[in-house]
């Protein structure tokens, strides 16, 4: 009977909706985009979010992105970027005929929980890298793995929370939509991308033509191999086969684009490197 219930409302979703996901991650993508190129202009409409540093002492783990903001504070910071993800993206979710208290209240939560995850991973002892850095925060042993420890004490609380408070997990359900979130990503990035490569001819024209010999290669060559393999071979379902093509040619594709990434990657760490007084954190990436 749920299952008819939950069939039976997605039309009604479906015509309350004004935009569907991907078309919403595009608007949301090219505003954010649009505010951050104002800074080309040397007005900085973005600075105020919120960054986490490597620490000891918690109240210097958080900061606003920009100095221009620093008066600000971390906390202050971190209030105003909760209050700008929860505005634009509870406007983006009512468009999806979504019910936005109910996403509001759960979004609260997911940011409470992701941050949380995110400063903890930037402890010190977690996220420190060099023998410099142990030295500044006078530790004698870390984990060395960056502020993207993160990442995984995040993975960890997903899996604590799923497993153990299955209501939870289910009433969080409205706010954690990965799909939009990536997809607003990617736009974010694209245009990133295409900016950078605006500047530079060369990277652009590298860029077009690996990315087009990469897509020829990965998914007209690769996928179909590895999903006629899959499916003939090993006799792996089709819900098992199209995922590990996928996966698979993706792999392929971030392989075949390496020497763009490093490029970019390069680029980046010189950049940092004439803001920092020493670069050996920086000489491997």
């Amino acid at each position: 009977m749920s299952d008819i219930a939950v069939k039976a409302s997605e039309p009604a979703l479906a015509q309350r909706a004004l935009l569907n996901e991907d078309w919403l991650a595009v608007a949301i993508g090219l505003l954010v985009f649009a505010l951050a190129l104002f800074s080309v202009g040397g007005i900085d409409l973005l600075g105020w979010a919120a960054t986490t540093s490597v620490y000891t002492d918690i109240t210097s783990a958080l900061a606003p992105v920009a100095k221009a903001y620093a008066p600000f504070g971390g906390v202050v910071s971190l209030l105003l970027t909760y209050a700008a993800l929860l505005l634009v993206l509870s406007i983006g979710v009512s468009t999806l005929g979504a019910d936005v208290r109910k996403f509001a209240t759960a979004f609260t939560a997911v940011f409470a929980i992701a941050y949380a995850s995110w400063i903890v991973g930037s402890y010190a002892h977690i996220a420190a890298v060099t023998p410099s850095e142990q030295q500044k925060f006078g530790i004698s042993w870390s984990l060395k793995l960056t502020n993207e420890g993160g990442f995984v004490i995040a993975l960890l609380s997903g899996l604590v929370i799923a497993n153990f408070f299955p209501r939870f997990a289910a009433w969080l359900k409205e706010a954690i939509r990965p799909e939009l979130y990536i997809k607003i990503a990617i736009v974010i990035l694209g245009a990133t991308v295409a900016v950078t490569a605006a500047a530079r001819l060369n990277l652009a024209s590298s860029l077009l033509l690996r990315g087009a010999a990469a897509i020829v290669e990965a998914y007209l060559i690769y996928w179909a191999v590895i999903y006629y393999v899959a499916r003939k071979w090993f006799g792996f379902s089709r819900e098992w086969s199209v995922p590990l093509a996928s996966g698979i040619s993706s792999a392929a594709l971030r392989r075949r684009l390496r020497p763009v990434e490093q490029y970019v990657r390069g680029r980046r760490c010189r950049c940092w490197c004439r803001h920092w007084s020493s670069c050996s954190r920086w000489s491997k990436c």
